[in-house]
């Protein structure tokens, strides 16, 4: 028998295991291989996907039972050494299999070993002259060859067929004599490759910082010239430039020969970053990385990034995990929002895996914000963090001026519940009349909120979820916003049979009904939500033709309140500023705080004062008087404060433990029996809440209950959550899931 050397490696399976399992490979192939290649193994009776997670540097003889792997996917490692370490971390912080962090990593077509795009070119050979004879009887080809002389140089096969008016067979043909040639070029399928500046937004290469800028460039600067890791806090008013402070910084880092990650909160604010990066950076290659990119857009992201062919990523949660080489600098702009907080596994917070991997890398990570998270505010109180403040707008720009609205006044006058104020309705005529632009803020979308039988009381309800469904007009369509369950509207009561529904609260739709009706004919109003944005691209379309002026009105969600600059914009309206007020969640001060003093921020931007108005039933409220004066500082101690006395995060972690399943008897008992096992153990620094039905009890047919922990150490609460889990045989129609550093409570 022939007795062969082989190589021991450690592959990290994509298919249900959660720890690295050694295999051999051959010769050649280990040859070929890298920590951080796709190869093809066998697992029971499966063949899966799995990553080379380390090489064992031993070698062994034939025979042996340790399986060998089948076939290499992707020769190029798929991770970059960081990101290998940092899913290790997040697997253990975030209580999560290491599975689902690459998984979450390395996108699905690549895993699936997705090929760049490639067109054929042809080009006539050196010696196609000596070929031609017999041509004469072949004029399709000679066709060709005349074609192909008068271009002089490879053409894609698609446009010589058009323009000869032949077929594939002729260039086959000709391929077989050897006149003419053949080769690929990859197609590179670059996302937002048309986004373009407006006149309006154009990126002035000789603007003039201000003092405060200058001197957070500095900070910055020398950070990145420690070449030591950093987390530094850009605390900057709306409209204070802190865009222009991160570019210069990014400029260093670039001088570096480093590479830059920028994260932005949402997709939709992604367009107007990419475009003002490539503007700015004009010699460097931006790469966007989110998951609403195509596969195709995806793949090709990944190789710029594989072959180190662009420095400069910009994107949503996701791109945290972009395989950049030689990371310098970390940008998390709008760093307070919850959007950044993954809710699906891995549960992860792309602000603060940021820093994490920012300290892997030994780089500096910026995180922007005129609201500033707590968490953050926290960090800096104790030396983890820097500070650099930007308290002033730009070219001395005024911040906006704030009107409270009390709607309870409002609905004095009327005699009923006016959706908006006779103040407001009388601002946006105005703004029509001057030609001037304004933003209608409702962080509700669809037209009407309930369909409510008055004579039975009854209400129309998702059959899967615990909340009311929603009518929307454009459709006629009750539709759940949690599951997407939807229905037609009834035309009577499914309880009592009467005919006399009415439609109860507003949407974003039934906001845009109505200033139509109140303002000129002329005015043009356009609506910004996530239920009319479904078409690719029409939001950045809407954008572009806001900023363009073709739009006077525009009424929007979440999706138009943070990021985003519009220079005639000079009136902002806030239809109902209580809404975040009235969630069960005690971070609704804060996101009340947040969303009041980002919205009002989009008004004033350019050279026309601005005004806000904010509507609301609660006007003495500390979080809208202290948004109504941006005073930051004030609603810190305050909130700060508050959440000491509770010992509420930032002074504590949360840790939410979530029970569901289809039965709501079972979910009821084996959370009563977790409880009390809990009340048997010897809690250290663990702080238990709970149980209770959670507030949205219902989603997807899924009965939720939940357990609040609070701990200062999130790696000492869940060593010893799984060591009492693994006590307790839960029924396998439930599920349980462990949320470190919750957002969402709901």
């Amino acid at each position: 028998m022939v007795v062969t050397e082989k190589k021991l490696i450690e592959v990290q399976p994509l298919g249900g295991f959660d720890q690295p399992l050694t295999y051999s490979t051959e010769e050649d192939q280990f040859k070929k291989i890298q920590v951080g290649s796709l190869v093809q193994i066998p697992l029971g009776k499966r063949k899966v996907i799995g990553i080379v997670w380390s090489f064992e540097g031993k070698s062994f003889k034939e025979p042996t039972l340790i399986r060998k792997i089948l076939a290499i996917i992707q020769q190029a490692p798929v991770l970059t050494a960081d990101l290998m370490k940092l899913a290790s971390w997040i697997s253990n912080y975030y209580s999560c299999s290491i599975e689902s962090c690459i998984e979450a990593m390395i996108p699905a077509s690549i895993r699936e070993g997705m090929k760049p795009k490639s067109r054929r070119l042809i080009y006539l050979a050196a010696n196609y002259q000596e070929l031609l004879v017999g041509l004469k009887k072949a004029p399709a080809q000679t066709r060709v060859v005349s074609f192909l002389k008068k271009e002089n140089r490879p053409t894609f096969i698609s446009k010589v067929l058009e323009s000869t008016k032949t077929t594939s067979a002729t260039i086959n043909s000709l391929l077989q004599k050897g006149v003419i040639s053949e080769k690929k070029e990859i197609v590179e399928r670059v996302a937002y490759e048309d986004e373009f500046l407006d006149s309006a937004e154009q990126v002035d290469q000789s603007i003039k910082l201000t003092d405060e800028q200058n001197i957070a460039v500095e900070e910055i600067c020398r950070d990145l010239d420690t070449y030591k890791f950093k987390t530094r806090l850009l605390s900057g008013v709306t409209g204070s430039g802190k865009t222009e402070v991160y570019f210069e910084a990014m400029q260093q880092a670039l001088n570096q020969k480093g590479s830059v990650l920028f994260l932005v909160p949402e997709v939709a604010l992604a367009p107007q970053t990419v475009s003002r990066l490539r503007a700015r950076f004009d010699s460097e290659k931006v790469v966007v990385w989110h998951s609403h990119l195509s596969a195709g857009e995806r793949v090709d992201a990944w190789r710029s990034l594989i072959n180190q062919e662009a420095k400069i990523v910009v994107g949503a949660r996701s791109a945290i995990f972009a395989p950049l080489q030689h990371l310098r600098l970390i940008i998390v702009d709008e760093e307070h929002e919850s959007s950044y907080k993954q809710e699906d596994t891995p549960r992860y917070h792309a602000r603060d895996v940021a820093v994490v991997r920012a300290k892997m890398t030994s780089a500096v990570c910026v995180l922007g914000s005129a609201t500033p998270s707590l968490e953050s505010i926290n960090n800096v109180e104790k030396g983890k963090y820097g500070l650099s403040r930007l308290s002033k707008r730009v070219d001395n720009r005024e911040l906006p001026l704030v009107h409270l609205v009390d709607m309870r006044r409002e609905a004095d006058k009327t005699k009923n519940l006016p959706i908006l104020s006779q103040q407001l309705v009388e601002a946006l005529r105005d703004r029509i009349a001057n030609r001037e632009q304004s933003i209608l803020f409702l962080n509700r979308r669809g037209f009407n909120t309930t369909m409510l039988c008055p004579d039975c009381g009854h209400v129309e309800q998702c059959k899967d979820c615990s909340i009311a469904l929603t009518y929307h007009r454009t459709d006629g369509y009750l539709r759940c916003h949690l599951c997407g369950f939807r229905k037609p509207a009834p035309k009577s009561c499914n309880e009592c049979k009467s005919f006399d529904l009415k439609k109860k609260g507003h949407g974003t739709q039934r906001i845009e009904d109505l200033v139509a009706s109140l303002l000129p004919k002329r005015a043009q109003i356009r609506r910004v939500d996530a239920d009319i944005m479904t078409k690719k691209n029409l939001f950045r379309e809407t954008l572009s033709d806001f900023r363009k002026g073709k739009i006077d009105v525009l009424v929007g969600t979440q999706m138009i309140a943070k990021g985003l600059d519009f220079p005639k914009v000079t009136l902002v309206g806030v239809v109902d500023a209580d809404l975040p007020l009235r969630m069960e969640d005690f971070r609704a001060s804060e996101r009340a705080f947040q969303m009041l003093v980002q919205v009002s921020g989009r008004a004033g931007r350019g050279n026309r004062a601005g005004e806000v108005f904010i509507q609301t039933y609660a006007p003495h409220s500390p979080s809208i008087q202290f948004a109504r004066k941006c005073d930051l500082k004030g609603f810190l101690e305050e909130e700060l404060e508050m959440r000491k006395e509770f010992n509420y995060p930032p002074y504590r972690h949360l840790i939410r433990h979530l029970f569901r399943g289809r039965s709501e008897a079972k979910v009821e008992y084996y959370t009563s029996e977790w409880a009390k096992l809990l009340e048997k153990q010897n809690l250290q620094d663990l702080t238990v809440k709970g149980p209770a039905p959670a507030p949205l009890e219902k989603i997807k047919g899924f009965y939720r209950y939940h357990f609040f922990y609070f701990t200062s150490s999130v790696s000492t609460a869940l060593k010893q959550l799984k060591e009492i889990r693994a006590q307790f045989p839960l029924d396998p129609e439930l599920h349980d899931i462990l949320d470190v550093d919750a957002q969402q409570i709901s």
